[in-house]
């Protein structure tokens, strides 16, 4: 792949100087969904597939961008001063919502570059080739322009330029694990405070599958927003009488004995999602420490059946997954993962039977939504690196 990439970008911008690789991962959260805007825990590792990228330091302010994965568009040019967002740029406002994000925060960003990016992410799959190509183009600045910036840092640079440069009022867990990922490890991480543990996704007889169900979705354009805009109204009304900052500090006790509250029945919904979604995910945890791998898998179950009935994120075609994963021999959990509308589910599986899974899921699909679904074995791999 190194080979590949740089060869690609030695023909469009020429190989002298000094030109380097670099690879940010994408990710998938195991369970904490609609969680990390609501001060809740999540619970996602960063995987294998991701984006690369191929990047030389220039002398004058000139930006020269170029995607394997829209070759369409050829190379895009810009200036490390010209940064405003422009929606006919098209994927090239990933990058440069991250290079406005770091100077806006102060950060020496005095010459332009050139950069390649190779992305083997399904692009609108929901598994943040977004924050994946965000947290990556931080890891290339703050290595050419010796940058003083660590991982967590990075990922709330990350996480303000989908806010308030693309326009996704998104939180933070995507930006996070890709900063901070490790292999063979899940991130259980409070949003509320940012404090996080490593924990050991030792599956020995068993393998994390993810399912695309090839419905293209766009947070900025989904109901993703609406849905945060209740979730605050919620917990504004909770507010009266609670003193909480977040939905994410109840227990499912305290939701039950005040949800009242709560004037409007759609977002008493949204806020016991939040609410249930949190606890849920911290039994989670604690069940995979006691390699209760059953337990884990019925809390996956739960969690998507929430986001269906509570939340409503879901969809026809995630919903087909995911039943027709239960009904398969060796499948511990499934449930959607990501922001929903589209996008992917995720189900661990019996080793032993993830073939059989794949087909017998995938025709069930394709009979009942009429195109087929992907489907990818994957491994849990580690944060951005220079290859």
């Amino acid at each position: 792949m190194k080979e590949k990439i740089r060869s690609k970008f030695e023909s469009l911008f020429g190989n002298e100087g000094e030109i380097k690789t670099y690879f940010a991962p994408g990710r998938v959260n195991l369970i904490g969904e609609h969680t990390d805007y609501n001060g809740g825990h999540v619970f996602p590792c960063a995987l294998t597939m991701g984006t690369y990228a191929v990047a030389r330091k220039r002398n004058d302010d000139k930006l020269r961008l170029y995607s394997m994965n829209f070759e369409e568009l050829g190379v895009l040019e810009s200036t490390i001063n010209e940064l405003k967002y422009n929606i006919e740029e098209n994927w090239i406002n990933y990058p440069k919502s991250m290079i406005w994000a770091m100077k806006d925060d102060g950060f020496i960003i005095d010459k332009g570059f050139d950069i390649l990016y190779y992305g083997t992410i399904p692009n609108g799959a929901g598994l943040s080739s977004s924050a994946s190509i965000e947290i990556l183009t931080g890891f290339v600045l703050k290595d050419l322009f010796k940058l003083d910036v660590d991982m967590t840092k990075l990922a709330l640079l990350g996480q303000k330029a989908e806010n308030k440069y693309v326009g996704v009022n998104c939180g933070i867990m995507d930006q996070f694990i890709i900063a901070n990922g490790k292999k063979d490890c899940a991130i259980f991480l409070d949003t509320a405070n940012l404090q996080y543990e490593y924990a050991k996704i030792l599956l020995k007889n068993e393998k994390i599958v993810i399912m695309n169900t090839n419905k293209k979705r766009g947070l900025g354009d989904s109901k993703y927003n609406e849905r945060r805009a209740e979730c605050e109204m919620a917990l504004q009304e909770l507010q009266q009488k609670l003193n909480i900052k977040s939905l994410g500090e109840l227990t499912e006790e305290e939701f039950e004995n005040n949800k009242n509250l709560i004037k409007d029945v759609n977002r008493q919904k949204r806020a016991k999602h939040a609410v249930y979604e949190n606890q849920r995910t911290i039994k989670a945890v604690k069940a995979l420490k006691e390699n209760n791998l059953e337990l884990l898998g019925k809390l996956m179950i739960a969690s998507h059946n929430s986001l269906r009935d509570d939340y409503e994120v879901t969809g026809k075609e995630l919903d087909t997954l995911v039943a027709e994963s239960l009904k398969q021999e060796g499948v511990i959990g499934a449930r959607m993962t990501g922001a929903g509308f589209g996008g992917c589910a995720v189900s661990i599986v019996k080793s032993n039977k993830v073939d059989d899974f794949i087909k017998n899921v995938g025709n069930a699909y394709k009979e009942k939504i009429g195109y087929d679904a992907d489907f990818y074995v994957v491994e849990i791999g580690e944060g951005p690196k220079v290859l």
